[in-house]
């Protein structure tokens, strides 16, 4: 078949689900990098800037992973290397786990690294199966029904991880500063850190059934080259698409601001004074201003505006929330940190159908080089917590995300349109 959408309804509608449940799991193991700072920093001791390596080991792999994936992805075909991804990311979970627990901080990155490797071949295989399942100008609409999945599941993370993990760790925290001798000290850190042991256990064994059901499911299967109908035939190379290069940039940007806003919001909190009982929460309410942008998009694109043009909207929410986190302090700024979480939401489903359009044979590997782009999400973060060391933390958070969401306005408005001769 030449295009997903002519599926009969009922196998494009369990196709839907199954993509749905996949974007669950990118949410949840995802959005538990937020929290996951916090528990580092107590269980291993930490600064904030080696905290951060949390977020940069999970997202430098999408950098390094990416374009393997996708020659997997052409010898599996997409739904294998679904799969393949899930089993991948399930001994991830099993490395961190137990890493974590044993208090080894190095092979604790490793398990985050290779759940990312995971992670990185399904969404290598995922992002564009959904942007090609119907026509490409809808499918950021689409992209929002999984985005819904993805940050549904992204309030829920964070919310167990802090029953589960981190509970009553304001009293954690002052119990391992009062401890009357290093062995006390050393006993309360692994009674606190062995807490993550049994959660990434039975999160493990779920990918590992989940992995089964899409290897037995109805799923059908996909090549991005056969579906692409815009494609140019004449242009053989991914040098040729300026569109495309742009845009992995636009993603770069995008991730590194989405991760600031999402996984960095609780430090933020935390150099306002904020206790850490209330600062592990905070990613929750990023993703719950998610949930909302994602809703509103859903209602809007593309029946009233395109998807290129809430992209813009987009970008310009970005730079006045940041002017606001910038201008107030305390619970105020917080609340504007989170809010950009809204403006946010629809810049991942209308980046990536715009920056893959038209490629035709070679969206396999454009789409791998946008998932490479995942690794801003590891670099602006970084950035924040090595420079805040040395400068006022607001006016680093301000310097950081406001010219990012700059360039995406300039993507917006005329950098999707690149080199692409029937862009409108």
């Amino acid at each position: 078949m030449s295009a997903t959408h002519a599926l009969p309804a009922q196998r494009h509608g369990s196709a839907i689900v199954i993509i749905g449940v996949l974007f669950f799991i990118f949410g949840f193991v995802t959005w538990l990098n937020g929290p996951l700072i916090t528990f580092v920093k107590l269980a291993f001791g930490l600064n904030d800037v080696n905290a951060f390596l949390v977020p940069m080991a999970f997202y430098l792999s999408y950098f390094f992973l990416a374009l393997p994936a996708s020659f997997i992805l052409k010898l599996t075909g997409m739904k294998k290397g679904m799969a393949v991804g899930l089993v991948v990311m399930a001994i991830g979970a099993v490395l961190f786990g137990q890493y974590a627990t044993m208090r080894v901080y190095p092979g604790a990155l490793i398990g985050l690294f290779v759940i990312g490797a995971g992670l990185a071949l399904l969404q290598t295989a995922s992002n564009p199966y959904v942007s090609i399942l119907g026509p490409i100008d809808s499918a950021a609409q689409r992209i929002a029904v999984m985005g819904i999945c993805n940050k549904g599941a992204g309030i829920l993370a964070p919310l167990l991880i802090g029953a589960l993990v981190l509970r009553g760790i304001d009293d954690i925290d002052r119990q391992i500063k009062a401890a009357p001798s290093p062995a006390a000290r050393e006993a309360l850190l692994n009674l606190f850190a062995a807490r993550v042991h049994l959660p990434y256990l039975v999160m493990a064994a779920a990918l590992v059934v989940l992995a089964f059901w899409i290897v037995m499911s109805s799923l059908p299967e996909i090549r991005a080259s056969e579906s692409n109908a815009s494609a140019d035939a004449g242009k053989t190379s991914l040098l040729r698409y300026p569109h495309l290069w742009l845009g992995v940039l636009c993603l770069f940007l995008y991730v590194g601001v989405e991760v600031m806003a999402g996984d960095a919001i609780g430090t933020y909190g935390q150099g306002f004074g904020l206790p850490l009982s209330a600062t592990r929460f905070f990613t929750a309410f990023t993703l719950f201003a998610m949930l909302i942008g994602y809703l509103v998009g859903l209602l809007l694109i593309p029946r009233f505006i395109s998807q290129q043009r809430y992209l813009a909207v987009s970008a310009v929410l970005g730079v006045l929330f940041t002017l606001g986190a910038y201008l107030t302090t305390g619970y105020a700024s917080v609340v504007f940190v989170a809010t950009l979480g809204f403006a946010n939401a629809m810049m991942w489903p209308a980046i990536f159908p715009l920056a893959i359009r038209g490629l035709g044979a070679l969206t396999e590997f454009g789409s791998a080089f946008l998932i490479m782009g995942i690794a801003g999400g590891a670099i602006i973060p970084q950035l924040y917590a090595h420079l805040k060391e040395h400068y006022a933390f607001q006016a680093v958070f301000a310097l950081l995300m406001a010219p990012c969401y700059l360039y995406i306005l300039y993507y917006a408005l005329s950098g999707h349109r690149a080199g692409l001769r029937d862009a409108g």
